[in-house]
C-alpha cells in the first residue's frame, strides 16, 4: 500500500478535526471561557493512531488497567513475501494521538518467543495472557504467557500435545483454557478432532475429549451454563453444518442441533439473553466467490438453530462485537467477488434485523475489533488487496464522539 493511501485512510478525518479545532481556538474574539466542542455525531468510525507494525490474522486482548494487547500476525517481509511476526504492541486509550500521524497511541511491548499467526490469545484469571499455537512455516505446539508487570513473554512449562493453527481457545468458568480442533497439514487427518486443556496453576497441557467432527475455522462460544458450543468450520469435505457441546464436568463432546447453513470463517457472538448469533462466512470458494449473508441463532434451551435477519452484504473474515447496548456490530470482511469491503452493520436482537452503520475509510478483512472501557470499539489492522494494514479506528456507541486527541479513557 502506498504512503498517500495510508495517510488518507488513517489520518484524513483526524487531521481535519484538528485543523478545524485549531481555527476555532485561535479565531479573534473567541471567549477563552467557552469550551470548544465538535458537533454531535453518533455511531461513527474515527481514525486513531496507527499501529507500529501493519499486520493481519493477529489477536487483540483487552487487559484491564493496561490497554489492548495485539500479538503476532502476518506481515509483509523482504521482497513482499508474507512472514509471521513476533512483535506485540499495546493500545493505551489515554495516550494523546499526535496530529503528525505518529503512532503514539500504540506502544511496542515485549516480543513473542515465536513469531506466529492464526493463533489464539486468552486473558487468564490470574492476569496473564496466554498465546497458543499458530503457524510459522510449520504448526506450532508452543504456548507463551505475557506478564503485563514486566512486559515480557515466557514459554509455559508445558506444550500443546499437537501443533495447530486456526483452532479455538475458550476460557472456561473454572479458569482452564479449552483448545479445540484446528489444522495441521503434516498429519494424515489435517482437520483436527483433538482438544486440550491448559491448567494455569501448573502451566501444563493435557488431553481432553475429542470433537465428534474434525474442524478448523470454526467458532467456540462459552455458554452461561458453562458448556462450550463449537459450530461449523471446515471439515474433510468442506464447510460443516454440525455443532457440538463440550461439558467441562465430563470432558466430553455431544452433538447438538445442526446449523441451517454450512459455513466457515463465520463469527459467533453470545447475546445478552444467552443465545448465540452466528453470522456470515462462506460455504464454497468456487467461482463466483459468494460469502454468506445469512445469520442464525442457537438457543441453548432447545438445542436448535433458527434463522434471523440477513446481512445487507455477505462477508467472511469480518468481526462481530457485542456492544454495551446489546446490539452486535459487524465490521468489514471479504465480500462478493473476493474483494475486501469497508461497510459495517448493526444487529438488533429485539427486531432480528440488520441495518447499515458508518463505514470505515478503507476496506479490510482479518482485523480485530475490541470493546474498550467506555464502550467504544477499537478496530485494528487487517489486510486488503494492497497487503497488511496499520490503520486503527474507534467506533463510538450512542454518545457524542470526541476526537481521539482529546480523549482521556481509563481501563477498569
Amino acid at each position: 500500500m502506498s504512503w498517500p493511501k495510508k495517510i488518507v485512510t488513517c489520518y484524513g478525518r483526524l487531521l481535519g478535526w484538528a485543523l478545524t479545532l485549531m481555527v476555532m481556538v485561535l479565531a479573534p474574539g473567541l471567549a477563552l471561557a467557552q469550551p470548544v466542542k465538535p458537533p454531535p455525531r453518533y455511531n461513527e468510525f474515527r481514525p486513531t493512531a496507527a499501529l507500529n507494525n501493519a499486520r493481519s490474522h493477529h489477536t487483540a486482548t483487552r487487559v484491564p488497567n493496561i490497554g489492548v494487547l495485539v500479538t503476532g500476525g502476518y506481515v509483509e517481509g523482504e521482497g513482499g513475501m508474507t512472514e509471521m511476526t513476533n512483535t506485540c504492541e499495546i493500545f493505551r486509550p489515554a495516550t494523546p494521538v499526535a496530529i503528525t500521524g505518529t503512532a503514539q497511541g500504540w506502544t511496542l511491548t515485549g516480543a513473542l518467543k515465536d513469531p506466529r499467526a492464526v493463533h489464539t490469545a486468552n486473558l487468564l484469571n490470574n492476569g496473564y495472557v496466554l498465546v497458543a499455537g499458530g503457524f510459522n512455516f510449520g504448526y506450532l505446539n508452543t504456548s507463551e504467557l505475557y506478564d503485563w508487570k514486566t512486559g515480557t513473554w515466557n514459554y509455559t512449562k508445558g506444550r500443546l500435545k499437537t501443533g495447530r493453527e486456526s483452532h479455538t481457545a475458550t476460557l472456561l468458568q473454572d479458569g482452564k483454557v479449552l483448545v479445540a480442533g484446528g489444522y495441521n497439514g503434516t498429519l494424515a487427518v489435517k482437520n483436527l478432532r483433538s482438544c486440550e486443556l491448559y491448567w494455569p496453576s501448573s502451566q501444563a497441557w493435557g488431553a481432553t475429549g475429542n470433537l465428534r467432527t474434525g474442524r478448523e475455522n470454526h467458532t467456540a462460544t462459552l455458554l452461561p451454563n458453562g458448556n462450550v458450543l463449537a459450530a461449523g468450520g471446515s471439515g474433510a469435505n468442506g464447510a460443516l453444518k454440525t455443532a457440538e457441546l463440550y461439558n467441562p464436568a465430563t470432558r466430553k463432546w455431544t452433538a447438538t442441533g445442526s446449523l441451517r447453513t454450512a459455513r466457515r470463517y463465520h463469527t459467533a457472538t453470545l447475546l445478552r439473553d444467552g443465545r448465540v448469533l452466528v453470522v456470515g462466512g462462506i460455504q464454497s470458494f468456487a467461482i463466483p466467490f459468494t460469502p454468506l449473508k445469512t445469520s442464525e441463532i442457537y438457543d441453548p434451551a432447545t438445542g436448535k438453530w433458527t434463522a434471523t435477519g440477513s446481512l445487507k452484504a455477505g462477508r467472511l473474515g469480518h468481526t462481530a462485537t457485542l456492544l454495551p447496548n446489546g446490539r452486535v456490530l459487524v465490521t468489514a470482511g471479504t465480500g462478493a467477488g473476493g474483494a475486501q469491503i469497508a461497510t459495517a452493520e448493526l444487529y438488533d436482537p429485539a427486531t432480528g434485523k440488520w441495518t447499515y452503520t458508518d463505514s470505515l475509510d478503507g476496506e479490510r478483512a482479518f482485523h480485530t475489533a475490541t470493546v474498550i472501557s467506555d464502550g467504544k470499539v477499537l478496530v485494528a489492522a487487517g489486510e486488503n488487496q494492497s497487503g497488511e494494514l496499520d490503520c486503527a479506528y474507534l467506533y463510538g456507541v450512542g454518545a457524542t464522539f470526541i476526537p481521539p486527541i482529546f480523549e482521556a479513557l481509563e481501563f477498569k
